[in-house]
């Protein structure tokens, strides 16, 4: 049995059927194709999984698809207009915030939620803030900065 869902992804309208234990994440990656979302543990201890789900950052590997039925869901894929990279995109690019990539989308859908909550976080606030989000390849010390930087500009950005 499926139950219909509709949602907005990315600013786009998208109706579909759905079992009811798929996965949100499953929904994005396999029927969606937006890759970008990715599934690191299984357990909701990553956050490479995460996305916003009417302004809150929730992670995906977590959540039915039919939760988020009626939704306006953004993804990585949906932050960048254009050629024109999201001030946090473009601050984990120029600071180097990566190292293979695969945590990225999660750290940096992270870093929005932090520029939301914090005007001016200190890097002891946006480490205690990314203990959701899990990165094997960096000592986080240039994520840090990048998101640092992002909320900067996020906030230059709405003076």
């Amino acid at each position: 049995m499926t139950y219909p869902i509709h949602l907005k992804v990315n600013g786009a309208p998208v109706s579909l059927s759905v079992e009811p234990n798929r996965l949100l994440v499953d929904l994005l990656r396999q029927t969606l194709g937006l890759t970008g979302t990715h599934v690191g543990c299984d357990t909701s201890q990553c956050g490479a999984c995460l996305v916003q789900l009417d302004g809150q950052t929730v992670k995906s590997c977590t959540l039915l698809a039919v939760q988020a039925d009626g939704c306006d869901l953004t993804t990585i894929e949906g932050l960048a207009t254009g050629d024109d990279l999201h001030p946090m995109q473009a601050a984990f690019h120029e600071h180097h915030g990566l190292q293979c990539g695969f945590c990225t989308p999660g750290m940096i859908m992270a870093g929005i939620d932090i520029a939301k909550r914090h005007e001016a976080p200190d890097e002891a606030t946006i480490r205690h803030e990314l203990e959701g989000n899990l990165c094997r390849c960096t000592g986080y010390q240039n994520i840090v900065k990048a998101i640092d930087a992002g909320v900067r500009s996020l906030n230059q950005a709405k003076a």
